[in-house]
């Protein structure tokens, strides 16, 4: 699935991966996103066709018995998948973010046993960062790891864990050296199997109701040495290294869900009729759907440009990341709000889609940062010069 690609372009490689996602979930997610949100439970349906498909975790390399998919057909499968249901994105989205840091900066041991299980469908792959007095400040984490022999042992407690519970595989920062702040955390993979590791009860949230977002306790967990991934005091590099990259693909999930939106709204407006013709008709809302279709474009635009740069490792990526999950988050949700209004009072029922595509958009302007950091990030980049023309 490898390919070279314009900036602007999709190959014919990459339609054909877009339009290949699209009727897998046209067919087996879609027709259960409902009913994941109202029972809250994991989409396994759209977990078991994804894995089908090759497209649960593609961006893992063939060398690993992965599809190998670029940034750009990893960011189109996540799309596609976010249009039909926000939660079932969270697969392909969570395993990237947890098995990247193993990715860049793990040793060929751990990435033989951890992407190739993570290839072969054996588990998914959870990222534990946040904890609670620790989200945006990552560095005053308080989860430690001090070394025993030849093993380390883990004590602590992480956040706001996606498919925590649901996947076997976590990249847990903990600080090794606490004199060192953010010299002084490192990652380890921790597996569900080990030890002392447990789980608090799924938080009662707003949107990705089909993704449990759960603590994560690590109670005495002791884990072999070579399960650290990289150096002693690296973690925390590699930790923002990985949110580079995997900012991009909330941006996906957000360009996803808000051309759902626009879709529904688009086929409701033609079918709905008041004062004796359809509600397209009425230039009032013509201008809405039109602002909604332009929006999504440039932040697709934006998305895709920010994958480009994602798949060379540009220096700028930090800046195009931070803004592609920020502009595309906005525009997700700004789409969502206003195809519920094109849909009127039905647009607020749960008999319409629509009302669970806003919900679930929400999230996409906090999680991996908040789009308030986001453009703390932008600044700081801008005032160190470090952005190209396009």
């Amino acid at each position: 699935m490898t390919s070279n690609y314009p900036l602007y372009a999709l190959s014919e490689e990459h339609q054909a991966i877009r339009e290949a996602v699209r009727d897998l979930c046209d067919a087996k997610v879609a027709p259960h996103a409902a009913e994941v949100d109202e029972q809250a439970r994991y989409p396994h349906e759209a977990a078991a066709a994804l894995l089908a498909a090759d497209f649960h975790a593609p961006h893992v390399p063939e060398e690993y018995g992965g599809a190998g998919a670029d940034a750009l057909a990893t960011v189109l499968v996540i799309e596609e998948v976010a249009r039909a249901d926000v939660s079932a994105s969270l697969i392909p989205a969570v395993n990237k973010l947890g098995s990247l840091p193993v990715q860049i900066a793990g040793s060929e041991e751990l990435k033989k046993k951890y992407l190739g299980a993570l290839a072969r469908g054996e588990g998914g792959f959870s990222y534990c960062l946040s904890e609670p007095e620790a989200g945006s400040d990552a560095v005053s984490m308080k989860t430690k790891a001090v070394r025993d022999g030849e093993d380390w042992v883990l004590n602590g407690t992480k956040r706001w864990i996606s498919n925590a519970g649901e996947s076997e595989y976590y990249t847990v920062l903990a600080v090794t050296d606490p004199e060192k702040r953010s010299k002084g955390i490192s990652a380890f993979v921790v597996e569900k199997s080990d030890e002392g590791v447990s789980f608090g009860a799924p938080e009662k949230k707003l949107g990705i109701k089909g993704s449990p977002t759960r603590e994560v306790y690590l109670d005495h967990v002791r884990i072999p040495a070579d399960r650290m991934i990289g150096a002693e005091g690296t973690g925390f590099e590699t930790a923002m290294k990985t949110l580079d990259h995997t900012r991009v693909t909330i941006a996906a999930q957000a360009v996803g869900v808000a051309q759902g939106a626009l879709d529904y709204a688009l086929q409701y407006a033609k079918e709905r009729e008041q004062f004796g013709k359809a509600i397209a008709e009425f230039q009032g809302l013509q201008f809405m759907l039109a602002d909604m279709g332009m929006k999504i474009e440039a932040a697709r635009q934006m998305t895709y440009a920010a994958a480009g740069r994602s798949e060379r490792g540009d220096a700028d990526l930090t800046f195009f990341g931070a803004a592609a999950k920020c502009f595309a988050s906005d525009v997700a949700m700004q789409v969502c709000v206003d195809a519920v209004q094109v849909l009127g009072g039905y647009g607020f029922t749960k008999d319409y889609p629509v009302e669970r595509m806003m919900r679930d958009a929400k999230i996409t302007q906090i999680y991996e940062g908040t789009n308030q950091v986001q453009r703390i990030v932008m600044a700081r980049q801008l005032l160190a010069g470090v952005q190209s023309q396009l």
